[in-house]
């Protein structure tokens, strides 16, 4: 195997030459003219700034990436999937290579019009007409025997010739001259922009002339110092491109009239000078040049999905990944790349899927924008690129280049992202370990949640005119129930927002340190797998007391300080409870709503609904309840659930606390049916946890208030006598929450 150095060949030219050939293509011979012709000089103009609003944003984005970090080989997919993560990168990186392969086929078969002459000559002579393929298959044969064998030092040496002759053929076309030129008054004053309602099919048609820009991109593998070839000729290729095409736009509209530049697609040979030898020369040499870019690029794109196992085949990796053994050429990938060009070529037409190929490249250049824009945001110390874009360029990139996607063909960009998709479901099927997106996402949403803290915190917390939940729990025993856990994420689901800290018993050291850092990965191994919507830490802390000091203190995840405070023990072994009764002073003078969490070892019946309990002394507690209940219940696991609210009250008061209750419900907007609420009339001599138990014993979730004086009063028995009873949350308020 040839070593990395030896198969880092190439300079900056050809960079630009692959680029530059392919911006100055098939589209610029043949299909300018029937653009300005259409729509007007003005028209194309307008096409041309709308396309370069694209290519010039996203050869920007490109240059600035290509300095912050070697490229490796594999040019734009290597960016993309290294920014945006393997499998959302391996989804792009196919679609791009569909459309490098399938290229070759279109400039192939864009070349044999070329020898429009020739085609012409034989029908008029022999009376035959012969289908184009007798040009473009053995033309294709030979690129793919020249590739096949020789590879792209033998395509960088082909590109300078065709070069040359590119160049020379737009330089006889500028010193040509016409008639229709002679006898024409046109200037830049009375240049027309006519027949508006046809711009967008114009531009659809013109559009492929603006993605050669990236083609030296896929070079990158194969360059001594990408950093400063890549800036440098995809910068250069992008403005050379756009300044030729001005003044070719330019040329043709004061050298033929818009019938002859509509209906001629060959009228530059009918210009230059020598025009019928040198057009067709140029045309050949764009369009061959063209094909030489796409067809080295192409296998580089599909040998670097091959290295990352893209595909589900060990096999197909590894034949795919493996270059030739003296220069590391991708001989296997370039075979499958012309295999694919040629099946198109024989079909002999891809003005269809030459749509499709714009939207994969549009979606390729959209992506680099979004990248290099993302980038900017996420102001990471690590993203230090020599030469630098403007964000706002970046995200205009990205914007126009969907919107444009769009505009060109709904349909076509409709399926080219339902394609996309299907192939991200189906890698992430079989690359499971690989979900999630790389750190340029992490950046961004980082430096998001950054600013919107620093912003609420400006606010200050009268902006929290609304009030929800952000709750806090510490737990040591997270590994035995999970029940809090559960009723966290209940709370954050929708709603409200859940932290929940797993206390490390000890010191601050190392080795608890390290303990921490285990069992943090241990559950939020346990959070993915359930979906979880709670943000999960850890507390190190030699007492229950100074882990509740500490975590009551710490800002809340949502920018706003936290409200709720939940504990938890297992009501089949209370050993908890003592502790939880002794730092509720402390928790309460923090002016937190309190939630202490019996949990049962019963499984939790949540088709037998949510059971509110209320007592006609207890006011403070009971919109809490109702809010919290409803709250819980906006989870999945709540979905088929109903929640029931019992109000106990004194006989005489039975016809008033119903009144109040079902207009409270009916005012409140809740889900709850006035036939799920119960006022029960309490006789003196039945103690009220009897009712609870008689009525509550099968339900999923039973929601109890308890006030402070209640709690000095009795302790720990207050929150015992509900043996009959599953899961049991007592809450405690702070105040009293209003229901609006």
């Amino acid at each position: 195997m040839a070593n990395a150095s030896s198969t880092r060949k190439f300079g900056t030219a050809p960079v630009f030459f692959t680029a530059i050939s392919t911006i100055l293509g098939a589209i610029l011979f043949l299909r300018f003219g029937f653009a300005v012709g259409t729509i007007g000089f003005w028209g194309v103009v307008v096409i041309i700034i709308l396309g370069h609003m694209v290519t010039i944003p996203t050869a920007l984005a490109i240059s600035e990436i290509a300095t912050n970090k070697r490229v490796e080989g594999g040019g734009e997919y290597f960016i993309i999937s290294r920014s945006f993560g393997l499998n959302i990168g391996a989804t792009i990186g196919i679609a791009l290579f569909m459309s490098q392969a399938i290229s070759v086929a279109f400039y192939v078969i864009a070349f044999t019009e070329a020898f429009t002459y020739f085609f012409q000559y034989i029908h008029e002579t022999f009376y035959i007409n012969l289908p184009r393929q007798v040009v473009s298959i053995p033309s294709m044969l030979l690129l793919a025997a020249l590739i096949l064998t020789k590879g792209a030092n033998l395509g960088v040496k082909a590109l300078y010739v065709v070069v040359v002759v590119l160049f020379c053929a737009l330089v006889m076309f500028f010193l040509g001259h016409s008639e229709y030129a002679g006898e024409s008054n046109f200037n830049l004053l009375n240049a027309e922009f006519r027949n508006s309602q046809d711009f967008f099919l114009v531009f659809a048609i013109v559009f492929p002339a603006f993605t050669g820009m990236t083609a030296g991109v896929g070079l990158s593998g194969d360059l001594k110092n990408p950093a400063k070839s890549i800036p440098i000729g995809t910068i250069l290729a992008t403005v050379s491109g756009m300044v030729i095409y001005f003044f070719v736009i330019y040329k043709l509209a004061m050298s033929a009239s818009p019938e002859d530049l509509s209906n001629n697609q060959l009228i530059m040979g009918n210009i230059a000078l020598q025009g019928a030898i040198m057009i067709p020369l140029g045309l050949a040499a764009s369009t061959i040049s063209s094909a030489l870019g796409s067809v080295m690029v192409a296998p580089r794109t599909l040998q670097a999905l091959a290295m990352d196992k893209a595909f589900p085949s060990r096999g197909v990796n590894r034949w795919l990944a493996s270059g030739r053994e003296k220069d590391n050429e991708p001989i296997n990938a370039s075979l499958v790349t012309v295999s694919i060009a040629l099946i198109f070529v024989a079909l002999g037409n891809v003005n269809s899927v030459a749509e499709i190929i714009s939207m994969f490249f549009m979606v390729t250049y959209g992506a680099l924008c979004l990248i290099s824009f993302l980038n900017h945001f996420g102001s990471s110390p690590s993203y230090r690129p020599s030469f630098k874009s403007r964000w706002y360029l970046s995200l205009m990139g990205f914007i126009v280049s969907i919107w444009m996607m769009f505009k060109i063909n709904t349909p076509y960009a409709l399926l080219a992202f339902a394609f996309m998709i299907g192939i991200y479901i189906y890698l992430n099927s079989y690359h499971k370990t690989r979900k999630g997106f790389a750190s340029v996402f992490s950046n961004a949403i980082f430096q998001l949640n950054r600013n919107l803290q620093v912003f609420l915190q400006k606010s200050g917390k009268n902006s929290f005119n609304e009030w929800r939940p952000s709750a806090i729990c510490i737990s040591k025993d997270s590994f035995k129930r999970d029940k809090a856990f559960l009723l966290l994420d209940w709370i954050s689901y929708k709603y409200g927002f859940g932290t929940y800290l797993h206390r490390i018993e000890g010191y601050y050291s190392r080795t608890t340190y390290r303990q921490a850092q285990e069992e943090l990965e241990k559950l939020n191994m346990i959070m993915r797998r359930k979906d979880s919507h709670v943000y999960v830490d850890t507390i190190i802390s030699p007492s229950y007391t100074s882990a509740i000091a500490q975590a009551i203190q710490i800002p809340g995840i949502a920018g706003m300080e936290n409200n709720m405070i939940i504990f938890e023990y297992d009501k089949e072994k209370d050993d908890n409870l003592e502790f939880i009764i002794e730092n509720y002073a402390l928790v309460n003078s923090g002016e937190f709503d309190v939630l202490i969490l019996a949990g049962s070892r019963k499984e939790i019946r949540y088709q037998h609904g949510i059971h509110i309990w209320i007592s006609s002394t207890d006011t403070e507690n009971a919109n809490l309840l109702i809010l919290l209940s409803f709250i819980i219940s906006g989870h999945p696991d709540w979905k088929k659930s109903e929640i029931k609210i019992f109000d106990i009250c004194k006989p005489e008061d039975e016809a008033e606390v119903r009144k109040e209750m079902e207009h409270l419900v009916t005012s409140g907007r809740l889900p709850i049916t006035t036939a799920n609420i119960e006022v029960i009339a309490r006789k003196p001599d039945v103690p009220a946890k009897t009712l609870v138990n008689l009525k509550s014993y099968d339900a999923g979730l039973t929601m109890i208030g308890f006030r402070k004086e209640s709690l000095k009063h009795s302790g720990s028995n207050l929150f015992k006598g509900y043996e009959s009873l599953g899961t049991v949350l007592f809450v405690n308020a702070h105040k009293i929450r209003n229901i609006e």
